[in-house]
């Protein structure tokens, strides 16, 4: 019984998309797939606005291969994370069309409403942006 128990419970840290699939930024924020077209950050504590899009595009650039002029959209603004149950956490896609994210056009404001996307060479802006703590 002892043994189907440790089995159990490292099968299921194993298979934890926390655990198998996390990318960590330069600044310490996770990165998880939460499908093929869709990644999600999961900042530490509820994060600041740069610390999203900074994050969404170092995965993208680093991990996706995107080029510095690809967009990067949100799919879902702040919630609580699908991938690891944290309070905070934001969804963003290379693909908006295979998402299903119509994307928005017009300036930019800096929340996080579906459709709204940046250049990836714009969010590394917003990694120098604020010293890392």
């Amino acid at each position: 019984m002892k043994h189907l128990l440790c089995a159990a419970i490292l099968a299921c840290l194993s298979s934890s998309p926390a655990a198998a699939d996390a990318f960590i930024t330069n600044r310490g924020v996770r990165v998880l797939p939460v499908n093929d077209t869709v990644y999600e950050v999961v900042p530490r504590g509820s994060g600041g606005t740069w610390d999203y899009w900074c994050a969404a595009a170092e995965y993208a650039r680093r991990e996706l291969g995107a080029g510095w002029m690809d967009r990067f959209y949100v799919v879902r603004g702040r919630d609580v994370s699908v991938t690891t149950g944290r309070r905070s956490s934001v969804q963003f896609t290379l693909y908006p069309k295979r998402s299903g994210v119509e994307p928005k056009t017009g300036w930019l404001s800096l929340g996080f409403r579906t459709g709204e996307s940046m250049s990836v060479q714009q969010g590394y802006g917003y990694c120098v942006n604020e010293p890392a703590l």
